[in-house]
């Protein structure tokens, strides 16, 4: 029987659609030695966290705490508390992500209506107003950040909306947490959730939720148990809330990673940070426009964090992302469903969203398409890239 040698990666650089690169801080946090899941100097960690995903989710929230799991995860909690069988749920889809949680929710039980945009588009509060008068759901369900798609969806007035129809909102913010705003409260939210792996710079394995008093009380009217043991609010939030009551062995380190992540979050600041994931997307585009690279999503619903962009003609999907990443270690993403072999995706994600990762990409990059035969200017990518950053 052989041992496999001494773990030891390749050096990355993370610019695809998550898991982004991880803060050195962060890193570090996660080799501080174990407690107890029930220690009480953890049980303040658990407090000190809770407290600052309140500040990012911008909510007050009572019941705001990570799930032990992925962004999926998160989805999962969000889709099986709120929904029992019997119950209408619309799901609104435009990309891998909506139709995601109509698969998660057509398994919970209800009768699900999806409603649908194309690839890269968004919805407009009246195509919404429609479906709501039409079906009276319980729930909406909708991606705030299309990671499939880099599709950017307003959310302002949808709440009030959801609420006229008496439904429950509930918002997918996996890739928009700390990159772009998210305001639970101000848009009246009800459920949200989210991963660590993307604008938080954190390590995958957890996923923030929140449910607003209206979504706590759908939770605790349920006339069936919640479908996941696992995943039950009615559970876990006596783990998370005063009572401290045991439920499962809590990811220790994982959540010291968290807590460091958002320290970071909140010292840059919230307004700082969107800045940044800004500017750093409008040099990208700059420089991607001038190597005649176009986006996927519509104008003015592009996600800074996230860019999808058309593979040009004469390009090869899969090779250029070989090369980037064999010669350059630079690792972004291909397509998903209606855009595999169509789109790539670039991640620009809390710390890996540096002017530092642009121009190297863009050099990089432009190395892999003269080497396809694709004509581009020389040089043209970086140059404009840096006429935004001067000015």
């Amino acid at each position: 029987m052989s041992i496999p040698g001494q773990l030891n990666p390749s050096p990355r650089v993370l610019l695809g659609p998550g898991p982004s690169d991880v803060h050195p801080r962060v890193l570090t946090a996660m080799a501080t030695p174990l407690v107890g899941h029930l220690d009480p100097e953890f049980l303040v960690l658990m407090n000190e966290t809770q407290d600052m995903l309140r500040q990012v989710f911008r909510t007050q929230n009572r019941l705001t705490f990570p799930v032990s799991g992925t962004g999926s995860a998160g989805m999962e909690t969000c889709v099986v508390n709120l929904i029992e069988p019997g119950d209408r749920m619309v799901v609104c889809v435009n990309g891998v992500f909506g139709q995601r949680m109509t698969d998660v929710a057509q398994r919970a039980g209800p009768a699900v209506t999806t409603v649908e945009r194309p690839w890269g588009e968004v919805f407009d509060l009246n195509q919404l107003r429609e479906v709501l008068q039409r079906v009276r759901p319980k729930v909406l369900g909708i991606v705030h950040a299309e990671t499939s798609t880099g599709a950017w969806q307003p959310l302002e007035g949808l709440g009030p909306l959801c609420h006229e129809f008496e439904t429950l909102l509930l918002v997918d913010t996996v890739t928009s947490l700390a990159g772009v705003p998210v305001e639970v409260d101000a848009w009246e939210v009800d459920a949200v959730y989210s991963g660590t792996q993307k604008c938080l710079s954190c390590p995958p394995g957890l996923a923030p939720v929140s449910f607003s008093p209206r979504a706590v009380e759908a939770i605790n009217r349920r006339k069936t148990k919640v479908q996941s043991w696992y995943l039950d609010m009615t559970m876990v939030q006596r783990y998370w809330g005063e009572e401290r009551f045991y439920h499962h062995t809590a990811p220790i380190t994982a959540i010291y990673a968290l807590r460091e992540a958002l320290r970071l979050v909140l010292e840059e600041g919230l307004e700082v940070r969107f800045t940044r994931h800004l500017r750093n997307h409008q040099a990208l585009k700059a420089g991607l426009a001038a190597l005649g690279i176009g986006y996927a999503a519509a104008e003015g619903h592009q996600l800074p964090q996230l860019n999808a962009v058309r593979i040009p003609a004469g390009a090869d999907d899969l090779t250029t992302r070989k090369r980037l990443l064999g010669e350059f270690g630079i690792e972004i993403g291909g397509g998903l469903g209606d855009f595999k072999g169509k789109v790539w995706r670039v991640g620009l994600m809390g710390h890996a969203s540096r002017p530092n990762n642009v121009l190297l990409f863009l050099a990089a990059l432009e190395q892999c398409l003269v080497a396809q035969g694709v004509k581009v200017p020389p040089g043209a990518g970086v140059a404009a890239a840096n006429r935004v950053y001067a000015g």
